[in-house]
């Protein structure tokens, strides 16, 4: 009695807890791998195009770009703290102050017109994951400096430069070799960008071509450094350069007074800046002191408006890149006069150079530009002779 009974020779089962079903049904466990695995290849095919340098043409529904320049420059909270929480610590590069000294403001196309009509809108924000890329890497010296000349086209071939997946530059000048050295090589560091393996750091600062010290600092830093200057027609140099002062300081001296010491005698003043900087030869020779002439690579200012992709290929092979900067990257601007980027780095859209590139220079006397030419002449010789190129100047 109170015995379980037996039932077809078998003990009934002994109460326990009910069995656990399991915590997704196996078809929809297959579909969350599933999904899974579609956003890691997505996000993997997204961080391989953006190292190739081409982010803002992949997924751009996937992207997040900013809506304008000001949103570049001044960033949310809440994305600072999300890609690099350690930024503020860091020394960053803060942009020189608008002198006559600097070349940033500078044109490319002398001459052209006024017109702050870019023929293009400004290009897109870096996207996301170009901008959580740019916390990889690894801050090195540049291998490759733009030192010179002032309103030679120095902006303009830097922008293009920046197209190329394997080339990464400092957007503002640093001035290091010239007004900032005593900070050191640390802090010249800081400012420059990260870079991955098989990537060229570079920077460009004009005034580094006319400063006494600057080869033997930068060969000081290191030997190997690739040197690039970028020389223009003298004369149009000057003009270009009195034009960029003129802009900001509208009571200055007319061109010709600046230009003669005495005009009756047509003696020219070496010691203004505007003309002492195209006595290129002069220079030249400071820096042969320090750094093989191979080691130079001397670009034609002109050929950059008139022919870009064949100057490109040149500095793109002395930076020992691939050719990957062609005549598909341009178009020329009528309204600016020189050529421009049909796509920008991190942006699928036009870009030209700002508003202050192409300004209209103001009518020289010929017999003033004559008399420029002809003092001008025997330096530009002595500078074809030592690099060996007929820059047509003459």
């Amino acid at each position: 009695m109170g015995q379980p009974r037996l039932t077809g020779g078998r003990l009934p089962d002994a109460p326990g807890p009910p069995a656990s079903s399991p915590l997704l049904p196996p078809g929809r466990r297959r579909w969350l791998l599933l999904l899974l695995f579609i956003m890691l290849a997505l996000w993997l095919c997204m961080v391989y195009s953006c190292v190739a340098g081409s982010c803002a043409s992949t997924a751009p529904g996937l992207m997040l770009l900013g809506s304008s320049p000001s949103a570049r420059k001044a960033p949310g909270p809440e994305l600072n703290q999300l890609l690099l929480p350690a930024r503020t610590a860091k020394i960053q590069l803060r942009a020189e102050p608008e002198n006559d000294e600097d070349e940033d403001d500078e044109e490319l196309g002398g001459g052209g017109s006024s017109s702050s009509n870019n023929n293009g809108p400004a290009p897109d924000s870096p996207s996301f994951i170009s901008s959580f890329l740019n916390g990889s890497g690894t801050k090195r010296l540049p291998q490759a400096v733009i030192i010179g000349v002032k309103k030679g086209g120095t902006r303009a071939l830097l922008e293009f430069l920046r197209v190329h997946p394997d080339v990464r530059a400092v957007g503002a000048e640093p001035h290091f070799f010239d007004r900032n050295y005593e900070r050191g090589l640390t802090w010249y560091r800081e400012l420059m960008p990260r870079t991955l393996d098989g990537q060229i750091t570079m920077e460009k600062t004009p005034s580094y071509f006319v400063t006494k010290e600057a080869p033997a600092r930068i060969s000081s830093m290191s030997k190997d450094t690739k040197l690039i200057v970028v020389v223009r027609d003298p004369v149009t140099r000057a003009i270009s350069d009195y034009t960029q002062t003129l802009s900001k300081k509208p009571d200055i001296p007319s061109f010709e007074s600046l230009t003669f010491k005495n005009r009756t005698t047509g003696l020219i003043d070496t010691s203004w800046s505007a003309i002492q900087i195209g006595i290129y030869a002069k220079h030249l020779e400071n820096w042969l002191l320090y750094f093989p002439l191979g080691q130079i690579l001397f670009v034609s200012g002109e050929r950059l408006i008139s022919d870009p992709a064949g100057e490109l290929g040149r500095v793109q092979d002395f930076l020992g890149l691939k050719r990957i900067i062609t005549d598909k990257h341009f178009y020329f601007n009528k309204t600016k006069g020189f050529p421009c980027l049909k796509k920008a780095e991190g942006s699928s859209k036009p870009h030209c150079l700002g508003k202050t590139k192409g300004r209209t220079h103001p009518d020289i006397d010929q017999k003033v530009i004559q008399r420029l030419r002809e003092f001008y002449r025997p330096f530009n010789m002595k500078f074809y002779q030592m690099t060996g190129h007929d820059f047509g100047w003459d």
